[in-house]
């Protein structure tokens, strides 16, 4: 039987970002995420719900990872993928970000799915084509499929989301990963930390309704999930941490200071990982890791995403 949240249609047209979503909008992608994972786990993975549709991944900023789970994603639903490789495209000659997005709407593509270094650069895109648009990352600001997968992690080991203490440790100054877990994993009741040293905490976070933390162990103190970011050193300009080194000593995550934590808490990390640097590897592949399935649920998040968007299409 299906959950009320499967039986609602997801209104939106784009999935821009986690802010603006309720959490039924969150619980129906959570829900057609389950179903995809076991379309993925069968022999027989092709489905039709995008025949005929093409979707165009359009990644200024190199992500293997996300894209490629894209890319599995729309073909295991039937669509026609392009991936458009910036770094040789017309960007490099000087377009536009407005005449990439109008050139790409001539060729009427049906979903684009769009990963861009500046925050808001694919709220510009989607208000000039007429297709879907899915954002992939975009600066600082949000990352709102790897929030969903990480969240369906959690669900699918705990059961359930709603009182969990979730401890985002790491570089949240520059982390749009950050951001969009905070927002969803808010949304739906967890009790969410911010743990880091102060020159990668943003100013004002306490306004986003965590509880912050500058001492690693303090921190991780009964949580359920801890969740570890990697230093961000591409948006990186100045010094905010004294060494790697140092900076694991206070703020990596080893076994020792994992046992703060709930002795069934999970470790996540949303990739890739700089082992020696923010987690331990004695850790990452511990028993306690979830970070291979958090790589599983994104190509699952993913087909529910452009189900989802499917609907809003022309005879969808």
């Amino acid at each position: 039987m299906c959950s009320p949240a499967r039986e609602l249609k997801f209104p939106h047209r784009h999935l821009l970002g986690i802010e603006g979503l309720s959490p039924v909008d969150i619980a129906i992608l959570l829900d057609l995420s389950e179903a995809a994972i076991e379309v993925s786990r069968q022999v027989e993975k092709k489905r039709s719900t995008l025949r005929g549709r093409t979707l165009i991944n359009l990644f200024f900023e190199a992500s293997t990872r996300t894209q490629s789970s894209f890319e599995l994603a729309g073909k295991r639903l039937g669509a026609d993928v392009m991936n458009m490789s910036v770094a040789t495209s017309s960007v490099k000659k000087g377009e536009t970000l407005i005449d990439t997005a109008m050139t790409l709407n001539a060729m009427r593509p049906d979903i684009i799915v769009v990963r861009h270094a500046q925050a808001g650069a694919v709220h510009l895109l989607a208000k000039k084509v007429d297709c879907s648009v899915v954002n992939a990352g975009d600066g600082a600001h949000e990352h709102p499929t790897q929030a969903l997968l990480d969240a369906l992690t959690i669900r699918r080991n705990k059961g359930a989301i709603s009182g969990l203490v979730v401890a985002i440790c790491g570089d949240i100054l520059h982390s749009r990963v950050a951001r969009s877990n905070i927002l969803l994993l808010s949304a739906l009741g967890a009790r969410v930390r911010a743990v880091g040293p102060s020159t990668l905490l943003p100013a004002g976070i306490e306004r986003m309704g965590v509880e912050v933390f500058r001492d690693m162990q303090a921190g991780l103190e009964g949580a359920d999930i801890v969740m570890m970011l990697r230093l961000q050193r591409e948006r990186m300009q100045g010094g905010f941490i004294p060494s790697p080194r140092e900076y694991f000593r206070f703020f990596g995550l080893d076994e020792a200071k994992l046992k703060l934590a709930k002795p069934d808490a999970l470790v996540m990390h949303p990739g890739p990982m700089n082992r020696g640097v923010e987690i331990d590897s004695s850790v990452a592949d511990g028993s306690q890791s979830r970070i291979r399935e958090q790589v599983e649920m994104g190509v699952a998040v993913r087909m529910a995403v452009l189900e989802a968007l499917a609907q809003h299409l022309p005879n969808g």
